[in-house]
């Protein structure tokens, strides 16, 4: 079977939104599957999601996800580290 783009990269290109708790307070923060870091409305903690993405490694993942969004997920990326 062929495919036109990774498979892996779905959550990437079409951003899922998800809930996590925030460690500090225990409130629900919403966190897109593009974003690496969102701060809790409630503290103003910031929660990381931990997204071991395929962009960190795969020699294909800028044609994969399009250059403007691996720039800009590369950039946070080294920035949160």
């Amino acid at each position: 079977m062929m495919f036109d783009k990774c498979p892996g990269a779905d959550n990437i290109r079409t951003p899922k939104l998800k809930v996590k708790k925030c460690p500090e307070c225990g409130g629900e923060v919403e966190i897109f599957s593009t974003d690496l870091q969102v701060q809790c409305p409630t503290c103003g903690h910031t929660v990381f999601d931990n997204l071991a993405s395929c962009i960190t490694w795969c020699k294909y993942a800028k044609e994969c996800v399009g250059e403007e969004l691996y720039e800009r997920l590369t950039k946070k990326a080294s920035e949160a580290e």
